[in-house]
């Protein structure tokens, strides 16, 4: 996905591609966050349910892609290019109903995972 193509293409100073002005958002969530979350379902008998897990909280593609650069120490090599057609601005997970029914309650911000994955692929 996203986070790790960003931290390896970075990491050896090849280009990532940029879709738009950088204002889109998406919900980034942190592995051990969405086990957490299936592991509370697993573990919580409510019959057939659907659980949105998620983080809930969107970040820019700018503040991304900066993220990515303060933790790598690289300057991304950035390919301008347009939207990509059907493409949203924005996604947001409504996790309210994990929140309530299982508890859920993603621990990694955004900026802490992103560290954490720089991290694990520096030792890989």
């Amino acid at each position: 996905m996203a986070p790790l193509k960003f931290v390896d293409k970075i990491s050896r100073g090849l280009p990532i591609q940029q879709f738009g002005d950088g204002t889109s958002s998406r919900d980034y969530t942190y592995v051990d966050d969405v086990v957490q979350g299936i592991i509370l379902a697993l573990d919580t008998p409510a019959g057939y349910q659907i659980y949105n897990l998620g983080n809930g909280s969107p970040t820019k593609l700018t503040d991304f892609i900066s993220l990515v650069e303060k933790e790598t120490g690289k300057k991304a090599s950035i390919e301008l290019l347009p939207e990509q057609p059907g493409d949203v601005p924005r996604t947001c997970a409504d996790i309210s109903k994990a929140r309530k029914m299982l508890g859920y309650d993603p621990k990694t911000p955004f900026a802490d995972g992103i560290r954490k994955l720089v991290e694990w692929y520096r030792e890989a």
